[in-house]
């Protein structure tokens, strides 16, 4: 029996899969959290949190084009081409991607493909442009914002960031085809990529903390002014929101529906 037969064949209800690009809904409502609590509005540049960094990104990019998949930038895993995920397709190491700034090196040296706000162009490098751009807003690493302002109020207490290289015993292995066989794509991961999620265990876990957690959430928002956390934006990411607003070029574009 093949060990893609037998990973199948201990699947059960509370296995942790990792949920790849459903990573992007996470990151998308970490966003928007920032911008109700008012640290990024949708009309935010990007170039304004990236600094020097990142060169090829168009100064009109805001995050409004990149949460709608309208910014055109160069793409380090463009799926518009025809690429062969069995393929090792990073340009860096996988044991060297840990943090987001990590990324940096993976993100650079990709030219536009458009205009912002010209067209739809699905990209993976948007996306985590937008996790280093929350994570430098809110000085907090991007994993513990996806836990702290998405995870922990939805209850779902089983979704992780888990390293590629210590995964649990329940975690569920990929698997990519190469010359006719299954093996692991280990070697493709970085060490924290995507978030794993078990339905099972969040689900009761939801069940069971929904009065309680609607009663924190209110509790916060009644004693700090913001939903969020210990204190209200203004304090919490200091002057940087107005300092961006007021660097920020009108948005250009809707988000797509």
């Amino acid at each position: 029996m093949s060990a893609l037969a037998l990973d199948l064949d201990r699947l059960v209800a509370d296995t942790q899969f990792g949920i790849a690009s459903g990573t992007k809904g996470l990151t998308a409502l970490v966003v928007m959290r920032l911008v109700e609590d008012g640290a990024l509005s949708l009309s935010t540049a990007a170039r304004s949190v990236l600094g020097a960094d990142l060169p090829l990104i168009d100064e009109r990019v805001t995050i409004e084009h990149l949460l709608a998949h309208r910014s055109g930038i160069g793409d380090y895993l463009d799926e518009e081409l025809d690429l062969d995920l069995s393929e090792y397709l990073l340009p860096v190491p996988a044991q060297q991607l840990a943090t987001t700034e990590d990324y940096l090196p993976v993100l650079d040296g990709h030219s536009a493909k458009f205009a912002p706000g010209e067209r739809f162009a699905y990209s993976n490098s948007g996306y985590v442009v937008l996790a280093l751009i929350a994570e430098r807003v809110a000085a907090t690493p991007y994993h513990d914002l996806v836990r702290d302002l998405v995870c922990t109020p939805a209850g779902m207490n089983d979704t992780a960031f888990l390293r590629s290289d210590q995964l649990p015993g329940r975690a569920a292995v990929g698997y990519l085809q190469v010359e006719g066989e299954w093996r692991t794509n280990v070697f493709h991961l970085p060490r924290r990529s995507g978030a794993r999620s078990s339905r099972a265990r969040s689900s009761e876990r939801r069940r069971s903390q929904r009065c309680s957690g609607s009663e924190a959430f209110r509790a916060r928002t009644a004693a700090t002014g913001s939903a969020s956390g210990s204190r209200p934006a203004d304090a919490r990411y200091g002057s940087r929101a107005a300092t961006l607003e007021s660097a920020s070029p009108p948005s250009t574009t809707r988000t797509a529906s």
